[in-house]
């Protein structure tokens, strides 16, 4: 049941941004798609579940890794994740990213104080299990909280 509620508010949410531009990249076998949204977009269940302060001023990146197979969507992997982001002042934030595994799911996430009109830049190093070398993922988000 947490998995189902999991990745029903996750879709719910990154459906949207993904219609309006597909949110992920590709590296050799593998593909990671990612997100970032304000944190009151979560449901109050999933937010207590996960305890995830939901909240306009709370910015939430959400990062799974797929290694590529024929004939599906890709298989859901582990990786060491480690991130960072940055506002257009430069002031550097470390993210503190956890992981959440509901079986057949693997999602990292990290949650960050935002301002309105604020743009993060994030900066991403994934290594997926079993790879030696990271991949770097970086893209940029704005938010709204007013």
């Amino acid at each position: 049941m947490r998995k189902f509620i999991f990745i029903a508010c996750i879709m719910a949410v990154t459906l949207p941004l993904i219609a309006e531009a597909e949110q992920s990249q590709s590296f050799g076998d593998y593909t990671i798609h990612y997100s970032a949204f304000t944190t009151d977009t979560l449901t109050p269940d999933v937010a207590k579940l996960y305890q995830i302060p939901r909240s306009k001023n709370r910015a939430m990146v959400n990062i799974s890794v797929l290694k590529n197979e024929s004939g599906t969507i890709g298989k859901p992997v582990r990786a060491k994740v480690e991130g960072t982001a940055k506002n257009l002042s430069e002031q550097l934030r470390e993210l503190q990213i956890r992981e959440i595994d509901e079986q057949e799911s693997v999602y990292y996430i990290a949650e960050t104080a935002v301002n309105d009109n604020e743009t993060l830049k994030y900066t991403f190093e994934i290594t997926p299990e079993g790879k030696g070398n990271p991949y770097t993922l970086s893209f940029q988000e704005q938010f709204y909280t007013e």
